[in-house]
C-alpha cells in the first residue's frame, strides 16, 4: 500500500515541484511551491464548487431537520428514517459534500510531502529520468528567504490568512440555516485555528509555511470565485 502511494501520489508530485524549480526564471523553490499549489487548486476547483454548494443544501434542510428531531425525540430509528426521507425527496446525499474532501485529503498530504521531500537533496535520485537533477535545491528564495529555516514572520502571516479566511467562511454563511453547534464551531475556529497555525508554523521549515499560506489565499480566492457565482 505504501508503494502505490508513493508511486501514483507522492514521486509524481515531488518530480513536478522540481520541474517547476527547473522550468521557472531563477531556478526558486519557493516560486515553484507556489506555482504547485496554485495549479492543484485549480484543478480542484470542481470540487471544491461542488462541496460548497452540497453544503448549502443541506443549510437549507436543517429547520426541517431540527423539527423532525424534536417531533420524535428520544425515537432515534424513525427520526433516521424521516431525516433519510427529507434527504431523498430533495434529492440530496448527505455524504456528497465529504466525498470531494476525501479525495483532495491523500493528494494535499502527498503534496506537502513532496515539498518536505524537495527539502533535502538526498531525496533528488526520485527523479524520473526525464526530470533534470539539478544536484541540490537553492535554498533561498526571493532573494531573501531560507525555505529550510524556521522564520516567525511568515508563521504569523500564515495565521494572518488563516483567519482571513475563518473571517470569510463565516460571513458566507451569514443568512444560512446553520444549526447551533455549527454556527458555534464557526466562531472558535475564526480565532483558535489561525492561533493554532502560528503555534505550528513557528517551529516549521519557511518552504511548508509558504504552502500553507498559498493554499490558505487559494481557500479565500475560492471563497470570493464561488460567491460570486452563486
Amino acid at each position: 500500500m505504501g508503494t502505490l502511494y508513493t508511486e501514483i501520489l507522492y514521486r509524481p508530485l515531488f518530480n513536478a515541484v522540481v520541474f517547476l524549480y527547473n522550468v521557472l526564471p531563477g531556478n526558486d523553490f519557493g516560486i515553484a511551491i507556489i506555482a504547485l499549489t496554485a495549479i492543484m487548486r485549480i484543478i480542484f476547483l470542481p470540487l471544491s464548487i461542488k462541496t460548497v454548494r452540497s453544503q448549502k443544501a443541506l443549510n437549507q434542510l436543517n429547520p426541517k431537520i431540527q423539527e423532525i428531531k424534536q417531533r420524535l425525540k428520544g425515537d432515534a430509528t424513525n427520526q433516521s428514517a424521516e431525516i433519510m426521507k427529507l434527504y431523498k425527496e430533495n434529492k440530496i446525499n448527505p455524504l456528497s459534500g465529504c466525498l470531494p474532501l476525501l479525495v483532495q485529503l491523500p493528494i494535499l498530504i502527498a503534496l506537502y510531502q513532496a515539498f518536505i521531500a524537495g527539502l533535502k537533496p538526498e531525496n533528488l535520485s526520485m527523479l524520473y529520468s526525464f526530470v533534470f537533477n539539478p544536484g541540490m535545491i537553492e535554498k533561498i528564495s526571493f532573494g531573501f528567504l531560507d525555505i529550510t529555516s524556521k522564520t516567525p514572520l511568515l508563521a504569523i502571516f500564515a495565521g494572518v490568512a488563516q483567519f482571513i479566511q475563518a473571517w470569510a467562511t463565516k460571513s458566507q454563511n451569514q443568512g444560512q440555516n446553520l444549526s447551533k453547534e455549527m454556527t458555534a464551531l464557526n466562531s472558535q475556529m475564526l480565532y483558535f485555528f489561525p492561533i493554532m497555525i502560528i503555534v505550528i508554523g513557528w517551529n516549521l521549515p519557511a518552504g511548508l509555511v509558504l504552502y500553507w499560506v498559498t493554499t490558505t489565499i487559494f481557500s479565500v480566492l475560492e471563497q470570493l470565485y464561488i460567491k460570486h457565482r452563486g
